[in-house]
């Protein structure tokens, strides 16, 4: 079994005791350790990998690695989704960041994870993406996203406009800090902060959230996953800013924009012992009491 594990930049020494327990766990099980050069780099001087392989720019991911793991965040996993691309590797994110919605597995839960995803004691869950097209191709070939498009105003500049179409029909215009097209995935993202709702993963849903409309009675829409939705940007401001996932690029002109559902997925691995509703409970802290700690 060939087990790929990516990872950025590390600020917390911390870390570095389990991710040593990440490689000690994948030895244990014999499989063949291959690092993102990225990884390798990050980790030079505080662990030793000369016994592991590094990922060529000449390797096909596709029908070569079995499993890719991240260390990190989410972040850290979204990330990734640009490498994986449409190969379909499943992907199970070991979490030391916070919140960890995507990479699910505690610090804590190391070795019996490894154990489980070696064994293949798992399922998958796959999760839709997101494609955004433009008059100019504002992201290359990564113009897919996992957790959301979003248009957003600058820190400095005053509120955009946002004119939205759903299916080539009229649907809105959103005055406003901008606006948050999101998947089931990202529906735990920022669309959650800014008052969206919590999609369920197989709802084949998409969610509209405006960021601070000026309009009191624009409210968060639920549409179906088979939408095309178009959006024309004004600001008044000398730019704005449209992300994918955790890539940005800064607009200075009016532009139409078109988000549709990818034709790939993203294979997360769950574990045998979690669920989608269990990962919301813990950590959303769910069904507790505050009183009682």
């Amino acid at each position: 079994m060939n087990i790929a594990v990516y990872g950025r930049q590390f600020n917390d020494p911390s870390v570095f005791p389990y991710i040593r327990q990440v490689f000690d766990s994948l030895v244990l099980h014999n499989v063949n350790i291959y690092l993102h050069p990225q990884l390798n780099e990050k980790l030079q001087g505080n662990i030793d990998t000369t016994a592991y392989n590094v990922l060529e720019c000449t390797h096909t991911l596709k029908d070569f690695i079995d499993i890719f793991i991240t260390i990190g965040g989410d972040g850290t996993l979204l990330d990734m989704v640009t490498l994986i691309r449409d190969s379909g590797i499943p992907v199970i994110g070991i979490n030391f960041g916070r919140l960890g919605f995507l990479a699910s597995i505690n610090k804590s839960d190391i070795a019996a994870a490894i154990h489980a995803v070696v064994n293949k004691e798992f399922t998958i869950d796959s999760r839709e993406l997101l494609i955004i097209d433009s008059e100019q191709k504002l992201f290359g070939d990564d113009n897919f996203a996992l957790n959301d498009v979003t248009i957003h105003k600058r820190d400095d500049s005053a509120m955009i406009t946002t004119h939205v179409s759903l299916n080539d029909e009229f649907l809105n215009s959103y005055w406003g800090d901008g606006i948050i097209i999101s998947t089931s995935t990202g529906s735990t993202a920022y669309s959650l902060s800014c008052g969206g709702p919590i999609i369920f993963p197989q709802s084949n849903s998409i969610a509209l959230t405006p960021v601070a409309p000026h309009n009191l009675n624009v409210r968060p829409i639920i549409l179906p996953d088979t939408s095309t939705l178009s959006f024309e940007v004004e600001c008044r401001g000398t730019n704005y800013i449209v992300s994918c996932d955790s890539r940005t690029v800064i607009i200075d002109k009016t532009m139409n924009f078109r988000v549709y559902k990818a034709g790939f997925q993203l294979n997360l691995i769950r574990l045998n012992n979690e669920s989608y509703l269990s990962t919301l409970r813990n950590k959303l802290l769910w069904g507790l009491d505050a009183r009682n700690y």
